[in-house]
């Protein structure tokens, strides 16, 4: 009997495609943001033929033991068996305008109520069938002027609403009666307002220095440990500083108390920046996540991405978001992740600022800005046909653990939710820049995937990795991030040294500095207002200076910075206190 024998290269590839393929069966165990779903092109601006895609201001609630999210203008929402894959939904009724800013909330296991009227006057609406989406309307209409609406029923089933958007009005809470039409019981009353003299990080602007007034939007209620927690987003959905705070109180209409470590959820660096106007809930496993806002705004200001974030409270029941590295690869909810400390996986950026070319450029949109860690810029093939390319050189041979493709909306055509979207293409790697081999195959893929991640099934060795396409919805072929993740070869940087931070005389600015570290892509700065409790933090790449102008007045801070590179994260520096 004669017995073949496969060459290396095809074994090889046999055994990736075979990996690939279990991987997909079993799902992903990781994730990285914006999260990769069927974003819904905006329709509001279609008479004036400006096309882009945006996902906003998440409402992510639990019914019946699964998950609904619903996002401004959408034509429709999202479904999740346990917040790891999302799957759309196009409701049977539903607002056919689009929702804006909508709140959803369970009433039990019966049925889910929810408001998102883009005009003002609203009914609730309510469905005990989520996945056919067959919702009705009270017979009322609520006798308020209603923007960012947010629901919450209590556990004594009391419904409460929360609402406004307004640089200029305060947020407002009223009890519903579910008995009677979800009409109004007692008084709407005036909750929580900005101060941004006493809170920095309420400032308008892009780094908070804008003289305008702030927005004081996107309610939220949390209850945990009998505190009722009402989270709340400023200064400006455009914004990469764009950020959550909280009060909290004993009561579902307060007083209210500021939180002085707010704001709680926070990222002005990175890749993509902004984490306002979200929802926070607990996983099937015990965990807390939010769900937050993240910017694009270049197509227009509302170009918009939805961040999920390791989120929970702390022994003191202080409220934080973990948004350290948080647009680079962390683990799903899942058992096996219920106890990690941290569910960053540690597999940093190997394809920043390194050599790429294409196999052709439009205009001024060169393929360096793929690589360049800004969502904002991007590369333009001269054609979106069939075997426009893209490579990168990693510049050593490194351990890529995944890779992120994040398509841009280059003067597009679509507007709405066409059932004709999907995106096609073959991902290669390379050891020596001539002898390539399959790394992912989505040549025969027919979903929509805007953000794509790709976690491999395993580590694989390679030091260029080359993107074809094959199929993309838009007239123009434009991406703005070929990020390769995993583990380079060299060492880790050393820890920064000199690091200092001055508060200035207005107390809600700091100037932070440090010497740069040899061979570091970036520095990431954590801070808080307890020294075990450096919740907040700010990524930036190549700057050794930052001026930080998000704290509140009355606190003393305390500061850490680390350097991180493509090759691991150094140890941090000593904490400084700043009183």
């Amino acid at each position: 009997m004669k017995i073949s024998v496969w060459p290396k290269a095809i074994l090889g590839g046999f055994i990736l495609w075979l990996l690939q393929v279990t991987a997909l069966a079993q799902g992903q165990q990781t994730y990285c943001n914006p999260i990769n779903i069927d974003y819904t092109y905006s329709v509001v601006h279609a008479s004036r033929g400006v096309s882009f895609r945006s996902g906003a201001d998440p409402a992510v609630v639990p019914f019946r033991g699964e998950y609904y999210m619903f996002v401004t203008r959408s034509q429709g929402y999202w479904h999740s068996k346990d917040l790891r894959s999302w799957q759309f939904i196009r409701p049977q009724s539903w607002y056919f305008e689009s929702s804006n800013a909508p709140g959803a909330w369970p009433m039990g296991d019966s049925v889910l109520i929810a408001l998102g009227n883009p005009a003002s006057a609203q009914s609730v609406i309510f469905t005990d069938n989520p996945k056919v989406g067959t919702w009705r309307g009270a017979p009322s209409v609520l006798p308020l002027t209603l923007h960012d609406p947010a629901l919450f029923v209590d556990d004594d089933g009391k419904v409460y609403l929360y609402h406004e958007s307004s640089n200029t009005h305060p947020l407002q809470g009223v009890e519903l009666n579910p008995k009677h039409y979800f009409l109004p019981v007692g008084e709407n009353k005036k909750l929580i307002t900005l101060h941004p003299e006493q809170h920095g990080w309420e400032r308008f602007g892009e780094t908070h220095q804008d003289s305008a007034a702030g927005f004081l939007e996107g309610a939220w209620m949390t209850k945990y440990n009998n505190k009722y927690y009402l989270q709340y987003a400023a200064p400006g959905t455009e914004w990469s500083v764009y950020g959550d705070g909280v009060y909290t109180s004993d009561s579902p209409l307060g007083p209210f108390t500021y939180q002085e470590y707010s704001p709680f959820s926070y990222k002005p660096g990175g890749f993509i920046r902004g984490a306002g106007h979200g929802s926070t809930v607990q996983d099937p496993y015990g965990n807390w996540w939010h769900y937050a806002t993240m910017v694009i705004g270049v197509s227009f200001n509302f170009e918009r991405r939805i961040g999920q974030f390791p989120a929970g409270f702390d022994r003191d029941g202080q409220l934080y978001a973990n948004t350290a590295y948080g647009d680079y690869p962390h683990y799903l909810p899942s058992p096996e992740n219920k106890n990690r400390e941290s569910l960053f996986t540690g597999w940093m950026l190997l394809s920043y600022k390194k050599p790429v070319r294409a196999s052709s450029v439009q205009e001024k949109y060169g393929p360096e800005n793929t690589v360049d860690e800004s969502i904002k810029s991007f590369w333009v093939a001269q054609t979106s046909k069939p075997g426009e390319w893209l490579e990168v050189d990693l510049e050593q041979v490194s351990e890529v653990r995944a890779v992120q493709l994040n398509y841009h909306d280059y003067k597009s055509n679509i507007f709405g939710k066409p059932d004709t979207l999907y995106h096609q293409y073959l991902l290669e790697y390379s050891l020596d820049g001539k002898n390539w081999q399959t790394l992912v195959d989505k040549r025969e893929n027919r979903q929509d995937v805007p953000n794509d991640y790709v976690e491999l099934p395993q580590p694989q060795k390679a030091r260029y990795i080359r993107f074809t396409n094959h199929h993309v919805p838009t007239p123009n072929l434009a991406i703005s991030g070929l990020r390769v993740f995993g583990k380079g070869a060299g060492k880790k940087p050393a820890t920064p040294a000199r690091f200092s931070v001055k508060r200035e005389a207005d107390r809600r600015q700091a100037k932070l500095a440090w010497q740069p570290v040899k061979g570091a892509q970036g520095y990431h700065v954590y801070y808080g207002i307890a020294p075990d409790k450096l919740y907040n933090s700010v990524l930036l790449y190549q700057d050794t200076a930052y001026d930080l102008n998000a704290l509140n007045v009355a606190p003393t801070y305390y500061f850490q910075v680390e350097a991180f590179s493509e090759n691991g994260i150094s140890k941090r520096t000593k904490i400084v206190k700043v009183e």
